[in-house]
């Protein structure tokens, strides 16, 4: 199966306009996501789908690939889904555009999560060590089946430990936030109204089990820290030069 990655990237952030475009280690934060997309062994290209012509431009200006699309679309999946309609391409991987230390190993284990011809996406989950993420609302928790099939994802605290639990210690799993999705998936569920549970949550994948679509998860051991702030911004900085 053919995949590729695309990097949505709007400038018009609530919480951090022109994020896409500020500078990380003299860089481009885009550009960090671009490269690190690169390489990846079984993406085949990368794509960053944008509204912003100064970001199609500054892709360009790194040597990447872009495209600009409409700027009405509410969410990246929208964004992804316009590009993907014109790919002929079996697999397209979302990767964020404020997520500057993906590893090309996460987003091969996606796209073998849908060697599985059960699961319609793939996405990927991390055991949480951090008790205070276990509480944070913006992180999201996700539990799954025995085969790895996703069966809830929530901002509050799941599994919940009832009081007379027979589990003393329940483990969580925060919820990644890279796609994969067969082509077909993607576009209908762009398609698709949104849903209660999606609107109760704020979570958008909940309108894919909803209308009962199946999410395979895999665990990863590697860690990222997106950026939504300028201090996530700060903080990657200070991480990055600890780690050199």
């Amino acid at each position: 199966m053919t995949s590729i990655v695309i990097i949505p990237a709007r400038y018009d952030s609530t919480r951090f306009p022109g994020k896409p475009l500020c500078l990380l280690k003299g860089r481009p934060l885009i550009q960090h996501v671009y490269e690190n997309s690169k390489l990846s062994k079984l993406a085949d290209d990368v794509l960053v789908a944008t509204d912003s012509e100064t970001i199609f431009e500054t892709v360009l200006s790194f040597n990447g690939k872009a495209v600009m699309t409409d700027k009405k679309h509410l969410s990246g999946t929208d964004r992804i889904a316009e590009v993907a309609t014109k790919l002929k391409y079996d697999i397209i991987v979302n990767v964020q555009c404020d997520e500057p230390l993906i590893k090309p190993e996460m987003i091969d284990d996606v796209i073998k999560l849908l060697d599985d011809k059960r699961a319609s996406i793939g996405t990927l989950v991390k055991k949480i060590s951090e008790p205070s993420e276990i509480t944070n609302q913006n992180i999201v928790k996700v539990v799954f089946d025995k085969e790895g099939f996703a069966l809830y994802f929530s901002r509050s605290i799941i599994p919940f430990c009832a009081k007379h639990s027979e589990v003393s210690e329940p483990i969580y799993y925060k919820h990644i936030g890279i796609y994969s999705y067969r082509k077909n998936i993607l576009l209908s569920l762009s398609q698709m109204e949104q849903t209660e549970l999606e609107k109760t949550e704020k979570l958008e994948q909940l309108r894919a089990l909803e209308n009962g679509m199946k999410i395979k998860v895999r665990e990863t051991l590697f860690e990222t820290i997106g950026v939504d702030t300028p201090e996530d911004l700060e903080k990657i900085e200070k991480w990055l030069s600890l780690s050199l």
